[in-house]
């Protein structure tokens, strides 16, 4: 009986999992229909913002180890709240607060995601008591050091870039999967990039790796996406972010742990008013 048991289990199993890669089959077939590389690329960028739609809000945990290019580290430690905003005509709402080392705990970013305008963003410095605006035009310099940017860490709106299919590859990192290769080009003003070249998985549609070219249209950083778990059944998120710069050799980790979603997180937790109360 137990064996008989198991058996209709595997079965069921393989079922599903055929069953998911025929529907993966069919969406990457579906996609690849459009009439130029633009129109399957656009495709592409709304089926993977379709996938994570519903998560609300969003928080966890987050180490930063900074690397320079001798390879001494420095490490900080916060946490990341976002909440979602479904209409694609805006972007999401994000909270980072720092609470390691001493000397920066209490500092805190509120970014407001836009699409072709600039994004909002301020920075609450705790020894001053005061917030203070980043202006659009310091969006391409560095992150607390980090070799992320401002622009790197609001939330990745599809309409504030154009999209252009460029094939299948094997997907970096994961040579089993295979992934669609897309060139992103961004729409807003004060952008330090002149495009991205993104690999995302045509099964899941998970993100692996992302070139940066800069202004000169050089390779600039190469972000990549490490320890992919699933959550509710739906949401994809990776433990660890890694930015390697090849121009400076100095690279960032991030690492990600505590995820929680649809929690008690609402418009009031990311206003103004809110960041000199953040704990």
């Amino acid at each position: 009986m137990f064996s008989g048991l198991l058996r209709n289990v595997l079965f069921i199993i393989i079922g599903c999992c055929i069953a998911l890669h025929v529907f993966a089959e069919k969406t990457k077939q579906q996609l690849l229909t459009g009439d130029s590389p633009e129109s399957i690329g656009e495709a592409i960028a709304i089926e993977l913002d379709d996938r994570d739609l519903g998560f609300i809000n969003q928080t966890s945990k987050m180490e930063m180890i900074l690397r320079n290019a001798h390879g001494q580290e420095n490490t900080r430690v916060m946490e990341t709240r976002i909440l979602e905003r479904p209409e694609r005509t805006v972007g999401d709402k994000s909270l980072l607060i720092f609470y390691n080392p001493r000397d920066i705990n209490g500092t805190a970013l509120l970014s407001f995601a836009e699409i072709l305008e600039p994004d909002q963003q301020w920075l609450y410095l705790p020894a001053l008591k005061r917030v203070k605006r980043i202006s659009s035009k310091n969006k391409s310099g560095p992150f607390v050091g980090s070799e992320f940017a401002y622009e790197d860490i609001t939330s990745n709106e599809i309409g504030k870039y154009s999209w252009r299919y460029e094939g299948l590859e094997p997907c970096p990192l994961e040579v089993t999967l295979e992934c669609f290769k897309l060139v992103t080009i961004p729409k807003y003003e004060h952008s330090g990039y002149t495009k991205r070249v993104v690999w995302v998985d045509v099964e899941e549609f998970r993100a692996y790796k992302v070139d940066f070219y800069d202004r000169k249209n050089s390779l600039l950083k190469t972000q990549t996406f490490h320890g992919y778990k699933q959550y509710l059944d739906k949401f994809w998120r990776a433990d660890s972010w890694k930015m390697h710069n090849h121009q400076s050799g100095k690279s960032t980790e991030l690492h990600f742990k505590q995820y929680q979603f649809k929690t008690n997180l609402t418009d009031n937790d990311f206003s103004k008013a809110s960041l000199k109360r953040v704990r």
